[in-house]
């Protein structure tokens, strides 16, 4: 008997993709994300894209 539930190999990932984002929206995850936040404390990223300053490698992965 296996530990863990079989895992469909015929992901449809596009429809899967769709259904998460549908879920999303119904929900409001993100304008529930952004809420949950209101009252914290301001923070800035300052670093750059992947590319910004060198070729692309693993690290950027």
């Amino acid at each position: 008997m296996s530990k863990y539930e079989k895992v469909s190999t015929d992901m449809n990932f596009v429809e899967r993709e769709k259904a998460v984002e549908q879920f999303w929206k119904e929900n409001r995850i993100f304008e529930k994300s952004i809420d949950s936040r209101k009252e914290g404390e301001t923070y800035t990223f300052y670093d750059g894209p992947p590319t910004a300053n060198g070729k692309p490698h693993i690290g950027h992965v």
